[in-house]
């Protein structure tokens, strides 16, 4: 088994393509070992020492350490991935990923909402993706977008001028109800 790793504009975080599916619907993220509990791969990846969390997408994962150098935890990271692959342990004890928080809006925007939600779903989250990370939506309100940001889009130096340049300005373009985007935690 052949796993490629990739640099994110986060540097806290790597991203992992093991060249097969990782979840077929969706995608989970844990943020410490308890919330791991749901997915074997992530509680195997968060035995490893210096990891602070685990977000996995359809074909890839993200690793984000709080210490150490990457070159002493790649190793036992890439290890870690290939023995839960070989052994062939499900990705998730359950096959629910974690779902957005419950979405927020005025039944009055909701094909406002819905264009947005659009927007996101086919020019943001594939461009994302490619970094190791996703953003979805999480409510609408008096102007103001509310993403929920995940995996190494969470904490990344860059994440700021992403969301206000990249994503508010296209939101602003194709809808002029939006005046501005914000990340929820």
């Amino acid at each position: 088994m052949f796993i490629q790793t990739e640099a994110t504009p986060n540097p806290a975080t790597l991203k992992f393509l093991p060249g097969r599916p990782v979840l077929p619907d969706g995608t989970a993220e844990f943020r410490d070992p308890d919330e791991a509990e749901r997915s074997p791969l992530a509680e195997r990846l968060f035995a490893v020492s210096g990891v602070s969390g685990v977000f996995l997408g359809h074909d890839f994962i993200s690793v984000t350490k709080k210490d150490g150098e990457w070159q002493h935890l790649k190793p036992a990271l890439l290890g870690a991935i290939m023995e839960h692959f070989m052994a062939g342990v499900p990705v998730m004890a359950t096959l629910k990923p974690n779902g957005p928080d419950t979405e927020f809006f005025d039944a009055d925007d909701a094909e406002i909402v819905e264009t947005i939600k659009e927007l996101i779903e086919t020019r943001v989250r594939p461009a994302v993706a490619q970094d190791g990370g996703d953003i979805t939506f999480q409510g609408f309100r008096d102007g103001v977008v509310y993403l929920n940001m995940r995996g190494s889009c969470s904490g990344c130096p860059s994440s700021t001028a992403t969301l206000k340049h990249g994503i508010q300005n296209l939101l602003r373009h194709f809808v002029p109800e939006v005046t501005e985007v914000q990340s929820v935690s």
